[in-house]
């Protein structure tokens, strides 16, 4: 659970074990982790230059097909590489694989990424009993655009210009993210409840958020998407009661006052918020803290799954 209960007070938390009996097993999924198998098929291999270059006389036809554009971008996600260190990479790949091909210069991959106006796929498990969405947890993240890290910044004193966006992320009970914005970083928190609802077409159960998205209009914008929601966000410290305020709030400020913050957790599922905060960790783990574009592109939907 977010809130844990301090060891100062005197609480007596047991400690999680966890034991592995399948050692074998474990240690080959160990060690395919680092397996690195790289290979392309016949059909991406034809799929990797244009075909059919017709010239019309508005300038040079594209000799690269958005497929080959696609994979070398996300190559370059994969291995954290810049756009030079990612040409040469895969060219070295090519050459290694003795595939007659070339890889497209670095500025032929920044200038086609932005005109490819990809979407992001969306996952859905086939083997659940129903479609509907039982819970979602919102969540937001900073991403740098430039600049150096704060540990840097702290351990040489000094004092860089930084910037970053807000990454906003609606996850589900199966850790599927179902709604993304990608903001600059003076958006609020609670703006993008909207335009991520939007993006969850299955009715929703159950809904959690942290105490920023404490305020009416998100209640009142999740219920209205799902009307059986259970509203489940974790008041301020100092909030009240208020006949103004959406009945749900009310509802989860007067238990917390009657049960205690800790109990009103656990009566509520308070810890399926942890979805996001996962979700949050693995983008970072994978593709890194900072982003590799500057600026925001024609959409703000970022392209995370």
């Amino acid at each position: 659970m977010p809130n844990k209960y301090p060891n100062k007070k005197g609480w007596n938390v047991p400690k999680q074990k966890h034991k592995v009996t399948n050692w074998s097993e474990y240690n080959e999924a160990l060690k395919r982790r680092g397996d690195i198998t790289v290979w392309l098929s016949d059909d991406a291999i034809a799929q990797w230059y244009e075909k059919d270059r017709v010239y019309d006389g508005s300038g040079t036809p594209p000799l690269f097909t958005d497929f080959a554009i696609i994979t070398c971008h996300e190559i370059r996600l994969v291995y954290r590489l810049p756009l030079r260190q990612t040409e040469g990479f895969v060219n070295s790949l090519l050459a290694i694989l003795n595939i007659p091909l070339s890889c497209p210069s670095f500025s032929t991959l920044s200038a086609r990424l932005s005109a490819l106006n990809i979407q992001s796929p969306r996952y859905k498990n086939t083997d659940r009993p129903d479609d509907s969405v039982h819970a979602i947890a919102i969540d937001s993240t900073g991403l740098k655009r430039f600049g150096r890290g704060e540990w840097h910044e702290q351990k040489y004193q000094l004092s860089n210009k930084a910037s970053w966006r807000k990454l906003h992320l609606g996850v589900n009970e199966d850790h599927y993210i179902e709604g993304c914005t990608l903001t600059d970083r003076f958006s609020h928190d609670d703006s993008q409840i909207e335009p991520l609802l939007e993006q969850i077409e299955d009715p929703i159960d159950h809904f959690t958020a942290d105490g920023a998205y404490d305020e009416t209009p998100v209640y009142d914008l999740v219920t209205n998407h799902s009307a059986d929601v259970d509203v489940v966000i974790q008041p301020q410290s100092n909030a009240v009661l208020n006949g103004n305020a959406a009945p749900l709030r009310n509802r989860n400020i007067k238990e917390i006052k009657d049960h205690g913050r800790m109990q009103w957790q656990k009566n509520r599922n308070y810890g399926q918020r942890n979805n996001s905060e996962l979700a949050m960790f693995r983008y970072q783990k994978i593709l890194g803290n900072a982003l590799h574009a500057r600026e925001l592109g024609l959409s703000n939907k970022a392209n995370v799954n």
